[in-house]
């Protein structure tokens, strides 16, 4: 038997997320082994909404139902796809309820992007990218709250460190350590 006909049998030939009949298709839940297991049988309409990353956030309502399947594959699905909706809102409280079994839960998280991959670089005043222990001239005279005095322009800001905000980064000036704004720094060579 073939991954698709497993497939057919398993959701008696309606998608896994949404219960259509139109247009099905194998879609494998990365990462997969294409066993019907690590896939799901699901509608041209999910999967074009899927692969496009545009999700219409009314067609999702079907996972209140979907989310329920006893298949992995389908739970993952319905998992990622919740994570991926405008939070606060009724998928928050969809993906709350949602229970996954470790293994499949570590299956769920390792499709979607690292926070990492998210985060955009911190750049200067120039546009030139900022890397973690890099040195940076202050282009502009800053008042710095709370410490009593003024980073002068020219000032030398060496080894910085980067915060999870591009345009923050953290550098010591008069011996103290201070947050200060990537577009009032240039990379020194």
């Amino acid at each position: 038997m073939t991954v698709e006909q497993a497939l057919h049998q398993r959701s008696e030939s309606r998608c896994e997320l949404c219960g259509s009949e139109d247009t099905l298709g194998v879609y494998e839940v990365a990462p997969s082994d294409s066993s019907a297991e690590q896939s799901a049988l699901i509608c041209k309409k999910c999967q074009e909404q899927i692969n496009s990353n545009n999700l219409d956030e009314n067609h999702w309502h079907c996972l209140r139902d979907s989310m329920w399947n006893p298949n992995p594959a389908v739970q993952v699905m319905a998992w990622r796809l919740l994570k991926s909706l405008p939070s606060g809102g009724w998928a928050q409280d969809l993906l709350d309820m949602l229970y996954l079994e470790d293994d499949t839960q570590e299956w769920a998280e390792a499709g979607l992007k690292s926070d990492d991959e998210d985060n955009a670089p911190t750049l200067d005043s120039n546009g030139s990218p900022l890397q973690e222990g890099d040195s940076v001239t202050i282009i502009k005279d800053l008042v710095v709250k709370g410490a009593g005095f003024t980073a002068k322009r020219g000032t030398a800001v060496r080894n910085i460190s980067l915060t999870s905000n591009p345009e923050h980064i953290e550098g010591r000036v008069n011996g103290t350590r201070i947050v200060l704004l990537s577009c009032y720094l240039k990379k020194s060579n």
